[in-house]
C-alpha cells in the first residue's frame, strides 16, 4: 500500500502550498502550515480541523467544496505547465510488485481523489482506479488506509506494509499495526529508502 504525494511523486512542496492558498483564499485568513500540528493530516481532516477551530461550521459544506474545486483546478493548471515525476524508481517498482501472484497493490492518500489520479497520470503511473482510497472516502488517514485494505478481500488474511513520507503515516501505521516503510528523509524510521531504485532494499522490507 502507498502514498502518493512525496512518496510515489515528487508533489508535496506545490501541493502543500496549491491546498494551503486555496484554504486561506476561502477561509481568509493564514492557516499553520506545519501539517503535524493537526490530528488528522488528510486534506478533508486539516479542513475540518479549521472549520472548527474558527466556528464554520454552518457554512462547512459550502467551504469544503469551495476549497476541493479551487484546490483541484490549480493542481491541474500547476501540472499542466510542469508535469509531475515519480519519486526514481517508483513506475518500475510498482510494475514489479503488480507481476506478483502473492502480492496486492493499493494506494491510500490523504490528497482527494481527483489530485491523485491528476498526478498519478501526469508522472505516468499505470493502474487501475479502483485501487485507490482517498480524502473522498473519510477524513483520518487510518480509516482511508483501512477502506484500501477492506476492497480487497485477499487483503484480509495477509501482512501489510504501507510506505510513505510522513510522521503520520508512521504514525498511522503503528496505530493500525501496518508494516512501515519510510521514503525520502522527512522523518525518521528504521526502516527507510532514499527512492525506490533501492529495489532489494524495498522488497526486503516487505518481506519479499
Amino acid at each position: 500500500m502507498f502514498d502518493i504525494d512525496g512518496t510515489l511523486v515528487q508533489s508535496y512542496e506545490f501541493d502543500e502550498q496549491i491546498y494551503a492558498c486555496a484554504v486561506e483564499q476561502v477561509i481568509g485568513f493564514k492557516i499553520d502550515r506545519d501539517w503535524s500540528q493537526y490530528e488528522n493530516v488528510t486534506d478533508v481532516g486539516i479542513l475540518n480541523e479549521l472549520i472548527e477551530l474558527h466556528n464554520l461550521n454552518m457554512q462547512k459544506e459550502t467551504i469544503l467544496h469551495k476549497v476541493k474545486s479551487i484546490f483541484i483546478r490549480e493542481v491541474s493548471n500547476h501540472i499542466s505547465k510542469n508535469p509531475t515525476k515519480e519519486i526514481p524508481g517508483a513506475i518500475s517498482f510498482i510494475n514489479q510488485l503488480s507481476d506478483l501472484d502473492n502480492v496486492i497493490v493499493s494506494f491510500a492518500t490523504g490528497g482527494w481523489y481527483e489530485t491523485a489520479v491528476l498526478k498519478l497520470n501526469s508522472a505516468g503511473f499505470n493502474y487501475s482506479t479502483d485501487i485507490i482510497s482517498s480524502s473522498d472516502d473519510h477524513f483520518e488517514r487510518t480509516k482511508i488506509m483501512a477502506l484500501s485494505r477492506a476492497r480487497h478481500p485477499a487483503y484480509s488474511d495477509a501482512n501489510c506494509t504501507y510506505f510513505g513520507d510522513g510522521i503520520w503515516d508512521k504514525k498511522a501505521c503503528e496505530e493500525l499495526n501496518f508494516n512501515f516503510v519510510l521514503v525520502g528523509n522527512r522523518a525518521t524510521h528504521n526502516q527507510r529508502i532514499n527512492d525506490f531504485n533501492s529495489v532489494n532494499e524495498a522488497m526486503a522490507y516487505i518481506g519479499l
